[in-house]
């Protein structure tokens, strides 16, 4: 089975061939198969705060528009006229769906793609418009605060939403969240600490939503694994908690620091100031990690972050470059994995193809970001890689994992 980096470079132009739009979803393709035989953080932050809130205006609504011509209508909700960059974003990830559907063989499906002007009340507008005409499934919406006001209209038909929020407390019955949620970063990064023998971890993480999430996905994992002998909040401060962890890193095998690029960096320095030797220490941190700014501290060098295997996304950029002559933003995956499987269901698995049974498939799916799969409370698991912080950005130390667990 061959999958998206396999895939040959096409000349601009021309359409690829039926083998090489097979490769390029073979992977996402073949998992629900494999599935029946044997039993793609990071976050929005470019765009929002980490868990997506609505507060970009809107612009002039777009045209609702209709692509491909499948039997099996899928509806795409995006905040296309949203200002700045999550209307952006959003243009990315609906050129990145299209992408999809054109590198599928012969999809059975067609994308009604609706605008939700980034509110609340567009995102419940647009569901009703692709439902009255047929939607059996909705992608999207993009912001945490406009997914209940989706999915309350999905849910009296009895139609499952693949929303793309980072925020976890929004995912339920019947809304399941295709993202990258820190819960994974945090449950890998901790378990791989641990496997090479660090059992004392210690924290610091900003105080808002991010940062609660973190909290509880970290004393779970390091409890299991370990034991917590530091943890503490920031949020104007950085110095008096700083301080507190200071002086008891001795004790600690292990130190994480779960924010953005910028916060990552002047936690370290706070941590610094206050009389820590990083270097002494295993720093550990999530896919929020994956900026310059970390990899060009000193006293981050050697750090561990979880984050997808970034060969996937390398590949995906270079087939959008040469279809829209741009580089798409990092989450545009998701809109391509979203569409692809949908793709994928609707050619294999007849009547139930959106059904809950199918979606949480305990075997998952591969995509341009590695595996994933939908657990039933609506959140998500991601198969992640190991990455180390050096000077020219990171570097894998521990692959994504090829299967899940039981």
């Amino acid at each position: 089975m061959v999958g998206p980096l396999d895939r040959k470079p096409q000349s601009s132009g021309s359409p690829p061939s039926g083998a090489t739009r097979r490769s390029a979803i073979g992977l996402i393709l073949g998992a629900p198969l494999l599935g029946a035989c044997a039993s793609v953080q990071q976050s929005f932050s470019q765009f929002s705060s980490p868990f997506g809130g609505s507060e970009a205006p809107a612009g002039p609504p777009q045209e609702p528009t209709a692509v491909g011509s499948g039997q099996v209508r899928v509806g795409l909700i995006l905040p296309l006229s949203a200002a700045g960059n999550a209307g952006t974003a959003a243009q990315s990830m609906k050129n990145a769906a299209e992408m999809a559907l054109s590198e599928f063989q012969n999809p059975n499906i067609q994308l009604l793609i609706k605008d939700d002007g980034a509110t609340p009340q567009g995102a419940n507008a647009a569901a009703q418009q692709a439902l009255g005409e047929g939607a059996e499934v909705i992608l999207g919406p993009l912001f945490a605060a406009s997914v209940p006001a989706v999915a309350q209209v999905a849910r009296t038909r009895g139609i499952s939403v693949i929303a793309f929020s980072t925020d976890s407390s929004v995912a339920g019955r019947g809304v399941y969240l295709l993202s990258f949620l820190p819960e994974s970063d945090v449950s890998r990064i901790v378990d791989y600490a641990a496997g090479t023998g660090k059992r004392s971890f210690a924290a610091l993480v900003p105080d808002n939503a991010y940062g609660n999430v973190v909290e509880a996905a970290f004393k779970q994992a390091a409890g299991r694994r370990g034991r917590v002998i530091a943890f503490e909040k920031y949020s104007g401060d950085r110095a008096t908690p700083a301080r507190a962890v200071a002086q008891m890193l001795g004790s600690a095998d292990a130190l994480m620091i779960a924010d953005d690029g910028d916060s990552v960096v002047a936690t370290a320095d706070a941590l610094t100031a206050a009389g820590s030797n990083l270097r002494n220490i295993q720093m550990l941190g999530t896919g929020l990690w994956d900026n310059p700014r970390v990899f060009a501290s000193q006293s981050l060098q050697g750090g561990l972050y979880a984050a997808p295997d970034p060969s996937g996304f390398r590949a995906f950029s270079g087939r959008y470059r040469q279809r829209f002559g741009a580089e798409p933003v990092r989450t545009a995956t998701l809109a391509y994995d979203a569409v692809a499987l949908m793709a994928a269901l609707a050619r294999t698995q007849g009547a139930q193809r959106f059904a809950p049974e199918t979606l949480t498939n305990p075997s998952g799916f591969a995509g341009i970001d590695g595996l994933f799969r939908f657990r039933s409370d609506g959140t998500n698991e991601r198969g992640l890689a190991v990455m180390k912080v050096t000077p020219n950005g990171g570097v894998t130390v521990a692959g994504s994992p090829k299967s899940f667990g039981a």
